[in-house]
């Protein structure tokens, strides 16, 4: 599938997602059909069928869309069906811009249109992350944050560039605030971009324990409770991790020096990250908790599997759900998701080339555990 055929195809995804004209139903991409309906006859294979089921997960479209691929056979031809549904949180962005569709038309969405996508995430049966916090105002924001270091990497450099939204259609388009109308800060906007999140949000911190032991009974070597918003947390956490990885010097198994860590920092950010975007933060104040033994490292948030996701596919490649989309979005802006779907895997080949166990994973209704040895 050529480059721009694809391109089109994400837009496509991205204009059906947004749904603006509030048909409420699926919207369905051909693949293998020309402008007037006629086949194209192409080859639908399994490599095709991967890459257009990639673009729920690339982290290119956000927050991800909810589609399925398929192979079906329409008059005598082969061709690839994606079917997408209208987004719970939108607007939804492919490449920093808001793709819409209205009847035949697509194309970008201007801010009449960005208003009124902001005001069907606000009337719709909204995810936590994107309910406002009735007592806190906009000056609980940061706004050196979000116009520095968030809307830059959030919004094509184009969009960005054309300056005719205000500060606060800004922040209502990505989900900081309810609306330009009502800038009441969201859970999202507190977490992202909060002068102090925990204030409104009592479990938004990581609580960090360094034991000397195996047990909690045994005594504690460093802790922290690390809180700000979600960047300046995920930034002062691998400061702390760098601080208590230990390097062994292995000079004995091959013909040269081989240094390797006890764990693999990679693994560790996957999975902690994991744990700060997967986690519930509603109807809780328990914060993400890593603690660190002499033996193993556990990671455990509050909230057992979401939506899709089960006690039994839980980690394996190719199953992902999303109980705070739109925060996921934000880690992919902030540069802390690459790909949707993935930072389980990641974390195990990490894992398996520093020569550490594989994972393992704890599973309960309430809270998931992820367990990580030391390295022999």
């Amino acid at each position: 599938m050529g480059g721009r055929r694809l391109r089109k195809t994400r837009q496509a995804v991205c204009a059906f997602a947004n749904d603006l004209p509030n048909h409420g139903q699926p919207g369905i991409v051909f693949i293998g059909a020309n402008d007037d309906g006629s086949a194209a006859n192409i080859a639908v294979t399994d490599r095709l069928l991967q890459t257009l089921s990639d673009i729920k997960t690339d982290g290119k479209t956000v927050p991800p869309p909810t589609l399925t691929v398929e192979r079906r056979v329409l008059k005598g031809a082969a061709m690839a069906i994606v079917t997408v549904w209208p987004a719970d949180a939108p607007p939804v962005r492919y490449e920093g811009r808001i793709w819409i569709r209205i009847g035949p038309r697509r194309g970008l969405a201007s801010a009449q249109d960005e208003r009124i996508l902001n005001e069907k995430r606000r009337y719709r049966d909204l995810h936590f992350e994107a309910r406002p916090i009735a007592a806190s105002s906009l000056s609980d924001l940061s706004r050196t944050i979000f116009e520095q270091e968030y809307l830059p990497n959030a919004v094509a450099t184009d969009v960005l560039a054309a300056n005719e939204r205000t500060y606060e259609q800004r922040l209502a388009s990505c989900g900081m605030v309810v609306s330009a109308d009502e800038p009441t800060p969201t859970v999202l906007g507190q977490l992202v971009l909060g002068i102090s999140p925990r204030t409104w949000i009592p479990g938004s911190y990581i609580q960090f324990l360094r034991i000397h032991g195996t047990t909690l009974g045994d005594p504690i070597a460093d802790e922290a409770e690390i809180d700000g918003t979600i960047g300046l947390m995920l930034r002062r956490l691998d400061e702390k991790l760098h601080a208590h990885l230990t390097t062994r010097i292995d000079f004995t198994s091959q013909d040269r020096e081989v240094r390797r860590r006890s764990y693999p920092m990679v693994a560790l950010q996957q999975l902690a990250r994991n744990a700060v975007l997967h986690r519930t933060y509603e109807g809780t104040n328990a914060p993400v908790k890593l603690y660190w033994f002499d033996d193993r490292i556990e990671i455990i948030n509050s909230g057992g599997p979401y939506g899709s996701m089960t006690k039994h596919n839980f980690g394996k490649p190719g199953f992902s759900d999303y109980r705070n989309p739109q925060l996921a979005a934000a880690f992919k802006v902030l540069g802390y998701a690459q790909r949707f779907g993935a930072g389980i895997t990641l974390a195990r080949q990490a894992l398996e080339k520093n020569g550490n166990p594989p994972p393992e994973f704890e599973i309960e209704p309430n809270f998931v555990m992820a367990i990580v040895r030391r390295a022999p």
